[in-house]
């Protein structure tokens, strides 16, 4: 070959590679170009991206394969409830103490059931019943306070070891033990009916309701640290009084009758008003904090203090147990005070129209998906 044509050639096919970078440079910028206009025209993603292929053989997937690109999409609060196990915890107003039946439960739900009063007619497993959980836990114990909840009840773990990293709910009711309503109760109706028993004890129950908040926003913090994605749902305890009652009711029992005075029947509701305010209080502001810091998953409250409202103590159909007085230490049957089997229903109402409903704000938490 002569030399001359050889460098002629090289130089043209020098040239030739330049213009076909420069030209496909070319290309490149004004698909982008496009793909801004198309863009700012409304053409959803998905749509223009063939396009731009198409036209100007730019964002191709490899092999003409279109690729699958990972995309987080944001859960609702129901999915976000149930993509786990559920755990039910707390005290007597979650283990079913004002249900439970030793007949029904010879045989007991599990380890330490018959101990705690677990029975089946808690909200806790009709709320099981009605969605598809992994896994569920029941582990609420009557007497439970917040400080046998972290460090153990009669010989049983603490409660907050039952949650683990795939709990999607807990649902539990604390708080009315520390505050001392049993024996608030028991002093209460354990008296002649011209002494003032139950609002003597005003002053005791308000120190024990503010001191309250620093050990239940441990109980709750401790959950969320074993579970941060869950929703922890927290049930208030509803007022066992009509709001604004006009007689006397009855205390029944094989002992001498006595009754609840209307002056009474309203101190006791203003103290468990007094007591969801204050649980109220520490869990939604656990769950500011979440949300302010975009956190996964949440602390909800169920203001519960109205939820028997018509079926009070002394109405037709009560949801909740009036006072009821036996032989023996203490006096007052453990019933007492604590929801039928209309007041259980009415819970777990309560607390399924919350996980259908979310918490009320956004939650981050997220799925990863393929397109």
């Amino acid at each position: 070959m002569v030399p001359g044509a050889k460098q002629d050639a090289e130089g043209g096919e020098s040239s030739s590679r330049w213009g076909g970078r420069s030209r496909r440079l070319a290309e490149v910028a004004v698909a982008a170009v496009v793909g801004v206009l198309l863009a700012g025209a409304g053409v959803v993603a998905g749509v223009y991206e063939p396009l731009i292929c198409a036209g100007f053989a730019v964002g191709c997937p490899p092999h003409g394969v279109r690729g699958e690109i990972p995309v987080p999409r944001a859960l609702s609060g129901g999915e976000v409830a149930t993509g786990g196990s559920y755990v039910g915890l707390g005290d007597s107003y979650s283990s079913g103490e004002g249900v439970y039946d030793e007949e029904i439960e010879k045989v007991p739900l599990n380890e330490g059931a018959a101990r705690c009063r677990r029975s089946r007619e808690s909200y806790v497993l009709a709320v099981a019943k009605a969605y598809r959980f992994g896994d569920v836990r029941f582990w609420a114990c009557g007497g439970a306070t917040t400080g046998s909840f972290l460090k153990g009840q009669g010989g049983q773990p603490p409660q907050l070891d039952r949650v683990t990293s795939s709990v999607s709910l807990v649902t539990l009711t604390l708080g009315g033990n520390d505050a001392g309503f049993s024996t608030v109760l028991t002093e209460c109706f354990v008296k002649v009916s011209w002494s003032s028993g139950c609002v003597d004890q005003e002053p005791e129950v308000r120190r024990r309701i503010t001191g309250l908040a620093r050990t239940l926003y441990d109980v709750l913090a401790g959950i969320r640290s074993r579970a941060p994605h869950a929703r922890i749902i927290v049930v208030g305890y509803p007022r066992p009084f009509p709001r604004n009652p006009a007689d006397d009711v009855a205390v029944l029992g094989p002992v001498p009758a006595f009754s609840v005075s209307v002056e009474d029947q309203r101190w006791i509701n203003r103290m468990t008003r007094a007591l969801d305010d204050e649980i109220g209080r520490v869990a939604n502001g656990l769950d500011r904090m979440i949300a302010a810091f975009r956190g996964q998953g949440s602390v909800e409250y169920i203001d519960g203090y109205d939820a028997f409202e018509g079926h009070e103590v002394g109405t037709a159909d009560p949801f909740v147990h009036g006072v009821l007085l036996e032989p023996g230490l203490p006096p007052v049957n453990r019933n007492s005070f604590h929801p039928t089997h209309g007041g259980y229903r009415r819970l777990a109402d309560l607390v399924k129209q919350r996980i259908a409903a979310g918490p009320g704000r956004p939650m981050y938490n997220y799925r990863i998906e393929r397109h």
